[in-house]
């Protein structure tokens, strides 16, 4: 079970993606700098206890229509080896834990295996805020088998759920105006 601390980070980690995600191939945001704020996630513990795992959502306001990001990240305690440079979304200072590396899910393999478990069924959402309750708004429809699927993640989120055999992750945001988004966070690819 993962706890959640009660502390600061600084860099926040929205303050980490308005720098980072601008320079993502599936930004659509334009030249300009994000307005960002989360606006939903959850998160998955990590069976060994090392990585903290959370699938963090972001609205970006700087443009004419609001726009619903996922990210999720691996909290590390040290750097991990073997990824591109731009996987690493930054460096956070923890305020209990220390420094964190702080890196794209998408390139770190316990994130890639926790999320394969819950698209199988073998992992439980969390909640982002409170330690060992799980989130009940998130939800796996269809199952896959966690050794024939790649896991592929819905960057920009819309809402909604697309039609298939294929099993999908299904999760909520808010946006700016209150209302709640939801749609597909993830799918599992044969």
């Amino acid at each position: 079970m993962a706890i959640i601390h009660q502390t600061s980070m600084e860099p926040t980690k929205v303050e980490l993606l308005t720098d980072w995600l601008p320079k993502q191939s599936w930004y659509l945001g334009g030249a300009g700098t994000p307005v960002l704020a989360k606006a939903g996630g959850f998160r998955l513990d990590d069976p060994a206890g090392e990585v903290g795992i959370e699938f963090v959502v972001v609205v970006d306001t700087a443009g004419a229509e609001p726009i619903a990001y996922l990210v999720p990240m691996g909290y590390r305690g040290e750097p991990l080896d073997g990824v591109p440079e731009a996987a690493l979304v930054g460096t956070s200072e923890h305020g209990v834990l220390g420094t964190r590396w702080l890196y794209d899910g998408a390139h770190d393999p316990v994130v890639q295996a926790q999320l394969r478990a819950l698209l199988a069924g073998a992992a439980v959402p969390q909640d982002q805020d409170e330690d060992d309750t799980p989130d009940l708004t998130v939800a796996v429809h269809g199952t896959a088998d966690a050794q024939e699927f790649e896991p592929r993640l819905t960057r920009v989120l819309r809402a909604g759920e697309a039609a298939g055999d294929a099993a999908q992750l299904v999760a909520e945001w808010t946006w700016p105006d209150g209302s709640t988004g939801r749609g597909v966070f993830a799918t599992a690819v044969r």
